[in-house]
Formats: C-alpha cells, sequence, structure tokens
C-alpha cells in the first residue's frame, strides 16, 4: 500500500510504498477514502523538518532540553546518534479520516466490514491507503453523511473539546482569534450552542467566511472595528470567553484576550501560540486560563486509546470518541457545515505536489482533502456533464435595418421587461407575435405595435425575413423551442432557463451542431447592469482566490403562480438560479468545477457553494422565508484586500486602499436588461460575437441542473466537462 511520510532530517516527502498493517484485536483495518491535511499543525511539521539543525534547534526548545539530559545521562557520542537516529527515519503524517472497514478484529462488535468509519489519532489515521484504528478512535459515520465530511471528525473533535473548555451558555460572547480551519469550527460550534462570535484574523478573507458561517463581526486585530463589535454585543462589558486558535510567535493573540475579556472571563487555549501571560492584565481581571488537549479525554492514555478502555460515562461524559460521534451528528444534522471550508481536493498520488504548493504559499487553503483510489463498494461521486460545444459555424447573415424580431410568448416578463424597451429602440421592427391564445397575441401587438400577431409558430419560423426570435413562454418550453429555432437557422434570444434537463441540454447542443447555427442568448441580464459593470471595474484584476456571497431573498409565491407547477416547470430555482450562477461566474471570471446544495426548508431555501478551478468559491442563500421589506439581491465579493458590494441593484461600493461608493440610484433598479438587449440587437445587426459564449451558457445551466443532483444526492457534484 501507499502512504506519505516525511524524513524530519532532510525534509524529504515522499509516497511510500510500504507493507499492509496488520488487523489486531481491538480494532479495524480501514480503507481510506478522504483523509484531511491540518493547515496548521501539518504543515508546521513539514516547515521545520525543511530548517537547518540550528533552525529545528529554535523551533523545538523542548526537544533540545530533552537532548540535553541525554547527553549529561549518556554522552555525547551516543545521545549524537540517538538523535540522528530519530531524525534520519521517516515518520507519518497525517491524523483525520473517513473510510471503509475491511477486516474486523476480535473483541470488535460495533462495526461489520464495509461500513463507514470516521477515525482520528496522530498514529492511526494516517494518510495512508490502510490503517489500523483501535476501537476508541474510530466511530460510525451517520447515514447520509459525505465521506469527504466524516474526514473533518478528528479536527471537528479538536475544536468541540475547545468549546466545551469555555463552558459557553446560551445569549454569552465569545472571541476566536485565529480563523484557520479549527477557529472556522470553533465559530460554528459555538453559533450552534446560542453564543454570538466575534473573529479575529489578518487575512480579510477568513474573516469573511466566518461571518458566512456564524460569526457576528469579524476583522483584522489591529483593526478597531474588532474592539467596537465587542463593545456593542456585549455593552461595553467584554466577552465571556476568548478561543485562542491562531499559531505563531506572537504574543498578540493573549494581549488582545485580556484587553477585550470581560472581568472574571475564561481564555481557552486550542491552538498552539505564544502564551507569556501580561501578568497585571490577568490578574486584575481574574481571568480563568485553560488549555484544551487535543480530541478530548483519553488523548494520551494508552490504556483508553490503545487498549479500548472506555471511561464511564456516568464519570466522564465526553471522550475522545464521544466528540468525534457528536461533532458527525452535528455535521449531518446540518448544525455545522464543513463544504465551505474545502479549499482543494487533491488525487492521493500528488501528496507530494500538494504539500509543496501549501508550503510554498502557492495554494492557499483553510482545509485539503487527499481523496483515495476507488475501492469495492464505494459509491462514484455525483457528477453532471457539461457537454462540449461542437459546431461548424456556417456565415452569421448581417441583419438589414432595421432588425426584424419575432416574440414567441407574451407574458408578464415579456411585456414589462423585455418589449417596453425594445418598442422604443431604433433600427428594431416588432414583426411578429405567437402566443397559444389569440387573445393574448391581439394584446401584444396593440401595446407594442408588431406587424402581426398569430398562434402559427411554423409561419414564424419559415419566415426568412424575420432575423431573431426571442422565446419567452414557460420554462418547460424553452428547450424545444430554442431547438426549434436554431434549426430554422435563426439567432435566439432565450429567457432563463435554457433547460431543465440534462437531456434537454443535449438537444439543444445537438441542433446547434446539426445546423452550424450557435447564434443563442440567454437572458441572463444582471451581468450587463451598469452599476455592477462599473463596481467590477472598480474592483481591478484580481491576482488571489475570491470568495463571493450572494443573498437572494426571493420571498414567497401568490397562490396559483405556475412557479408553484414544479412537475412540468420545474423548481423555483431551476427557474432563475442561472441568473446568480451567471452572475457569480462572470465576476470570478470563470466557470465552476463543482456544486455543493443544502435545502434549507423543504427544496426552496437553499444554500449553493459553487466551487471554481482558481480555489475561489461562491455560496449562494436563495431563500423564500424572509423579510419582504428587505431587498432582493445582497452579493460581497472579497479578495486581494478589497471588497466589492452591491445593495439590490441600487447602490454599489468598492473597499479597498481608497474607497468607492455609488450615487444612490433612483428607485426603478437597472438590473441590465436594456444594456442586454443593446447587445443581442447589435450582434444581430452586425454579425458579430453574440454578447456571452455558448461555453459560458452551458457551464451555468449544468451548473444550474446539479443543484437538483445535489439535492438528492446529498454530496458535492462535480461539473464533468466533456473532451
Amino acid at each position: 500500500m501507499k502512504q506519505v511520510v516525511q524524513n524530519y532530517k532532510s525534509g524529504e516527502l515522499a509516497v511510500l510504498d510500504v507493507p499492509v498493517p496488520g488487523c489486531k484485536p481491538g480494532g479495524v483495518l480501514v480503507r481510506t477514502s478522504y483523509s484531511l491535511i491540518s493547515t496548521g499543525t501539518e504543515l508546521m511539521k513539514v516547515s521545520e523538518a525543511g530548517m537547518s539543525m540550528l533552525g529545528k534547534a529554535r523551533s523545538r526548545p523542548d526537544q533540545v532540553a530533552k537532548v540535553m539530559q541525554s547527553v549529561a545521562t549518556n554522552g555525547v557520542p551516543a545521545t549524537y546518534r540517538k538523535v540522528m537516529g530519530k531524525l534520519d527515519s521517516y515518520t507519518p503524517l497525517g491524523y483525520s479520516l473517513c473510510g471503509v472497514v475491511e477486516q474486523v478484529g476480535t473483541g470488535i462488535d460495533d462495526v461489520k466490514v464495509g461500513d463507514l468509519v470516521a477515525c482520528a489519532g496522530n498514529e492511526h489515521a494516517l494518510h495512508a491507503e490502510l490503517n489500523w484504528v483501535p476501537k476508541n478512535l474510530y466511530t460510525p459515520v451517520p447515514d447520509g453523511l459525505a465521506p469527504r465530511h466524516a474526514a473533518f471528525g478528528t479536527v471537528g473533535s479538536i475544536a468541540m473539546q475547545g468549546v466545551r473548555q469555555g463552558e459557553p451558555q446560551l445569549g454569552e460572547v465569545a472571541l476566536v482569534i485565529g480563523l484557520g480551519l479549527i477557529g472556522q469550527l470553533v465559530v460554528q460550534l459555538l453559533a450552534a450552542a446560542g453564543v454570538r462570535v466575534v473573529g479575529v484574523d489578518p487575512d480579510p478573507v477568513r474573516c469573511e467566511l466566518a461571518e458566512r458561517l456564524g460569526a457576528a463581526a469579524c476583522g483584522d486585530p489591529a483593526s478597531a472595528a474588532v474592539e467596537a463589535a465587542v463593545a456593542e454585543l456585549t455593552d461595553g462589558h467584554g466577552v465571556d470567553q476568548v478561543y485562542l486558535a491562531a499559531g505563531g510567535g506572537s504574543n498578540q493573540p493573549v494581549e488582545l484576550a485580556a484587553r477585550l475579556c470581560r472581568d472574571r472571563g475564561r481564555v481557552v487555549d486550542i491552538g498552539k501560540c505564544r502564551l507569556d501571560l501580561p501578568w497585571n492584565a490577568y490578574y486584575e481581571k481574574e481571568l480563568d486560563v485553560r488549555f484544551s488537549r487535543s480530541y478530548g479525554p483519553g488523548r494520551y492514555d494508552p490504556a483508553y486509546e490503545l487498549e479500548g478502555r472506555d471511561y464511564p460515562i456516568g464519570y466522564v461524559r465526553w471522550t475522545e470518541r464521544r466528540n468525534l460521534a457528536c461533532f458527525l451528528d452535528l455535521l449531518a444534522r446540518g448544525s455545522v457545515d464543513v463544504e465551505p471550508l474545502v479549499s482543494h481536493v487533491a488525487d492521493f498520488d500528488d501528496a507530494v505536489e500538494t504539500y509543496q504548493r501549501l508550503k510554498d504559499g502557492e495554494l492557499k487553503a483553510v482545509a485539503v482533502l487527499f481523496r483515495y483510489p476507488e475501492h469495492a463498494g464505494e459509491a462514484e461521486a455525483p457528477a453532471v456533464a457539461v457537454p462540449a460545444v461542437n459546431v461548424k459555424r456556417n456565415p452569421t447573415r448581417v441583419a438589414k435595418t432595421p432588425v426584424r424580431l419575432a416574440f414567441v410568448g407574451a407574458g408578464n416578463y415579456a411585456t414589462s421587461m423585455l418589449l417596453p424597451h425594445l418598442a422604443q429602440r431604433e433600427g428594431v421592427e416588432l414583426s411578429t407575435v405567437v402566443t397559444t391564445t389569440a387573445l393574448s397575441a391581439a394584446n401584444a401587438q396593440r401595446k407594442f405595435g408588431f406587424a402581426e400577431a398569430t398562434t402559427d409558430l411554423d409561419a414564424v419560423l419559415g419566415d426568412k425575413s424575420i432575423d431573431a426570435v426571442f422565446v419567452v413562454t414557460r420554462h418547460s418550453s424553452h428547450a424545444e423551442l430554442t431547438r426549434q429555432a436554431l434549426l430554422a437557422g435563426k439567432t435566439v434570444f432565450v429567457e432563463k432557463p435554457l433547460a431543465l434537463t440534462e437531456d434537454e441540454l443535449a438537444g439543444v447542443l445537438a441542433a446547434v451542431e446539426e445546423s452550424g447555427n450557435d447564434r443563442l442568448q440567454v437572458g441572463f441580464n444582471r451581468r450587463f447592469a451598469p452599476l455592477l459593470q462599473e463596481a467590477k471595474k472598480r474592483f481591478g484584476a484580481r491576482t488571489g482566490p475570491a470568495s463571493l456571497r450572494y443573498l437572494v431573498n426571493a420571498g414567497l409565491l401568490g397562490h396559483g403562480s405556475w412557479y408553484l407547477q414544479q412537475g412540468t416547470e420545474g423548481s423555483r430555482f431551476a427557474g432563475e438560479g442561472g441568473h446568480f450562477i451567471d452572475t457569480a461566474s462572470w465576476l470570478l471570471e470563470a466557470d465552476p468545477v463543482s456544486v455543493y446544495a443544502v435545502a434549507t426548508s423543504g427544496n426552496e431555501d437553499l444554500q449553493v457553494v459553487l466551487r471554481y478551478p482558481d480555489g475561489s468559491t461562491a455560496t449562494i442563500s436563495y431563500v423564500t422565508t424572509g423579510a419582504a421589506t428587505f431587498p432582493k439581491e445582497t452579493l460581497d465579493l472579497v479578495a486581494d484586500g478589497k471588497v466589492l458590494r452591491l445593495d439590490d441593484f441600487v447602490r454599489a461600493s468598492v473597499y479597498g486602499r481608497k474607497r468607492w461608493v455609488s450615487s444612490r440610484l433612483p428607485k426603478a433598479r437597472d438590473k441590465g436588461q436594456n444594456a442586454e438587449l443593446a447587445a443581442f440587437i447589435k450582434a444581430v445587426r452586425t454579425g458579430g460575437p453574440m454578447p456571452v459564449p455558448l461555453e459560458s451558457l452551458v457551464a451555468t445551466t449544468a451548473a444550474t441542473l446539479a443543484v437538483r443532483t445535489g439535492l438528492v444526492g446529498g454530496a458535492p457534484v462535480t461539473l464533468a466537462r466533456a473532451r
């Protein structure tokens, strides 16, 4: 089997072929599905291994003291041989994983072969294809919990033990210093316990992530905003607890803890940070300093960890194993969400390269998972295909002036958002409107000046004088009508969605390939909104990954709305979710590579997390249960020390070295329909490129379809691009 190892003397990292561990009594042999890299603890070990001998000594004064004691006892030569022998050996990495039980040792009766388990321990939950794990260091994974999420069990237990040491109570306020992997989990656990949280970290991306995951406010440790938030939330008294989840050699965390903690508050050390306690500050407030030891009671006790001797629950309520099971239960019930923490998933064979990228800072991550080769009984990760666009384009016909348009459908959106702009546009002729009922066609003809009104679609598609066709019917007919119009050689503008199923999307692309006609635009208008375009320009180019948050306060539908006909018309998100995915992808200048979706209220209130090739993420919160008086759409984009904020297409702001705030627009919000139509008409008239590349339209549609797949499967969905 293969295992990740490191030589502490040379710093060499390798994936070695090593013997399979035996399945001893009192434990199980586990084949790993996912293992988690601790970007704090493990990277510290990797970095130390790359230091000179003097650097190693400075970083580990505790080990130097042991060496000096050995010199005094055994002499220099013997001590030298002992130290060099230990340094010049391969040591394992890893301590948190999820896998499938492959063999059960004697004395084990709580799991069987084929069961999914989460495992802990820096000697038993290693980055290796197979691990022997003793009974008290594994626990069964609840039904429905994805293996990649269960792999967080150990670090979740570390965070949970830290929170338990703080003894939080409902309504209290806590300060979490350090928003790395452990800090982010502490934030979520405290929020789930009814505690209001203020986070501290110099990284604005991590601060934004913590706020998205439940923190009331976050900021840089040097920022006055942190102290202001603490003062506001505590009426000036200070926080009840401080959790030190930071690393490094600075004494700033313990000094900040003393400054912001209330009288007789609690300070809990979870991470490995400098602890030169300022005596006066801690004495005057009589602060209670506590340490949190790893995963919980049982850690470092051989009788518990290796011999399987449990502590009676009446005396020790929360042991290592019970913490592990509790954290998995919170994950399974949705009280804690680890998917937004996953910055990267690497194949196990690429482990050395992944560590190197992390060490060099090329890969900036909160959490990184290793994905192991498939094995018997392991389900394949769900995927939605992103079809390739294969077309041998026919010559584009340049339209004469005026550009002649036909509308298929004349419902509320067409008559309120599209036709008023087109009816007033010079160089455009509204030629024909097609509806299923004669009266609706006649009404549209009268209001907007169509030359003809009909119920005969074939007549429109066969009319060579018509340059472009608008498809603005109900969702279930979009794909078929678009397919027919493309085959008829028309340039097509179809309102979202382009398709409700993968088969419908494939049918549209088959028509493109057959006809050589790829002149297609989907009504994703928000990227054309002038306010958002200006904000993106002010934000400027990006160098690092971004975090985007998009809140859509969709509201409840009126009784009788055809949007409620999900059996035929698809879900609400299927109908309009493409708007928000397209906007996120346009801002991030890429197409998503995976989608994770969770329903919070039936299947109407959704959290959709999109991941992009450069590690950027976009979270779309699509909710129907918010206040009607709250704005419908708010968006935040954070990257490179800058923040872009959009408030419902009424005002936009960009925060960086200089702050830009737009003037407030009139009450009528401009969501980009007019600019989108202008770009479309220009493309029709000139024969130039369509406003949005077809590949982008297809990728957005596939990502929207993947939301439904993800809700059914309860796991992230890969967007598999055809080659």
